[in-house]
């Protein structure tokens, strides 16, 4: 046998395997992925911040899940794989960090936004504000399902607010959300629906009628945290920082939402 050969046996023979190395110059690190449950009424605003975001962190990849925020807080509860949360009211990261399933420290409330009437294309131009509102002028208002919804809550706080609740409430058909309350003005299968300006304010199909008066409901303050089921905390903790700096706040405020003091 020669020198080469004993030498090559002798290697497979302990084991010994060669394998190339890999530096930076020429492989890549896969970009990680930052999972976001973010509420319906964000959408519009997180299809611009989000860009940003990546486009300063190359190193992140964001993967988001919409819905309505208690049901993403339910997934949540259930140990959905998320890292960060932005649901439509702080509240929702309250009752989650009530039973401690929120990273301490992480919890923001980070931006709010107001309630607003909103009515179709068909609906009369007289009516220009809540109470010009008559049973006879209104067959369908379309309000979240407060059993389900937050912007429900928040709805029909208002409408007690200003009286109505009982007169209309004949003339009530629930959405899941505010999107979806949205829609059910905006193609004519209700007259009038009172969603989240966020929402109303991109919509060409509907004119917004009147904004609640902010002592008619509880404040809607957009909150924002890392949860339990993190696996990639500190993308978490830079994005949480990155919804505070100037230019995503003028994102947000285009998309009707406005700063508020952090606590």
């Amino acid at each position: 046998m020669t020198g080469r050969n004993l030498l090559l046996s002798s290697l497979l023979f302990l084991g010994v395997v060669t394998t190339p190395v890999w530096t930076a110059s020429s492989a890549q690190a896969a970009p990680e992925t930052l999972t976001i449950a973010a509420a319906n009424s964000l959408k519009d605003a997180l299809r611009q911040i989000l860009p940003l975001f990546e486009a300063q962190n190359k190193d992140i990849n964001v993967r988001v899940i919409y819905g309505p925020s208690q049901t993403l807080g339910k997934q949540i509860e259930e140990g959905a794989p998320i890292d960060v949360f932005l649901p439509s009211q702080v509240e929702e990261i309250d009752q989650l960090e009530k039973i401690g399933l929120v990273i301490q420290g992480t919890k923001r409330a980070y931006a709010g936004t107001s309630v607003v009437l909103i009515a179709g294309p068909e609906f009369p131009s007289s009516v220009t504000s809540v109470q010009d509102l008559r049973p006879a002028l209104v067959q369908h208002i379309a309000l979240g399902d407060p059993k389900t919804s937050l912007v429900g809550k928040v709805a029909t706080q208002y409408l007690q607010y200003s009286k109505l609740d009982s007169k209309l409430r004949s003339q009530f058909v629930y959405g899941e959300h505010s999107r979806a309350v949205l829609d059910l003005v905006s193609k004519g299968e209700a007259d009038l629906g009172i969603v989240y300006r966020t929402d109303a304010v991109s919509n060409k199909k509907i004119r917004i009628l009147e904004e609640a008066p902010k002592d008619s409901h509880q404040p809607v303050h957009y909150g924002v945290a890392a949860v339990w089921t993190a696996k990639n905390i500190p993308a978490a903790g830079d994005f949480i920082n990155f919804l505070e700096k100037p230019k995503v706040q003028d994102v947000l405020q285009d998309h009707g939402v406005v700063p508020i003091t952090p606590k």
